[in-house]
This record gives structure tokens, sequence and C-alpha cells, in this order.
């Protein structure tokens, strides 16, 4: 069964209300998520930010922009180099 998936936002939001008074175990059974995904997020979004997670989310979208060019130029490389080596 495929669980509830939560924004960056309200991740850094549970987060932020574990660090307050609440303890983690609260937080957990609160928002009903397993405590391996809290700590996973923990260890992901620790420290952040609104604004730090706007540009996360930017700075991965020109990076998978940027394998995809990377990739399409490769594939061009080896399909020359192909034609190249042929005699014709």
């Amino acid at each position: 069964m495929k669980g509830k998936r939560y924004s960056p936002e309200e991740i850094v939001k549970m987060l932020r209300e574990a660090e307050g008074a609440k303890s983690a175990r609260e937080v957990i059974r609160r928002y009903n998520v397993s405590e391996q995904s809290f700590y996973r997020w923990k260890k992901v979004y620790a420290g952040m930010d609104v604004p730090d997670l706007k540009k996360l989310k930017a700075i991965q979208e020109e990076n998978l922009r940027l394998k995809k060019l990377v990739a399409d130029q490769a594939l061009k490389i080896s399909l020359l180099e192909d034609v190249n080596s042929k005699k014709w």
C-alpha cells in the first residue's frame, strides 16, 4: 500500500516540531510516518528552511537538465564515431 507523500515544506515543518518541545516519537505518531522515513528526512532536510528548499529544488532541476544534455552529446559523439569508422 502506498503511503501519503509529504511535500518538502511539510517535512521541514515536522522536523521543526520534533526539534521543539515535542519528542520525535510524538511527531512520528501524530503524522503517522515510519521512524525510518522520519530519520531519513532528518538526514536530508536537517537545518533547512523553505527558501533553502527552493534553492535545492532549483539546483536539482538544473542538474537533471545538464545530465540530459551530456547524455545527448555523448550519444551524438558515439554515432559520429561509428559513422567515421565505417569505410564506404
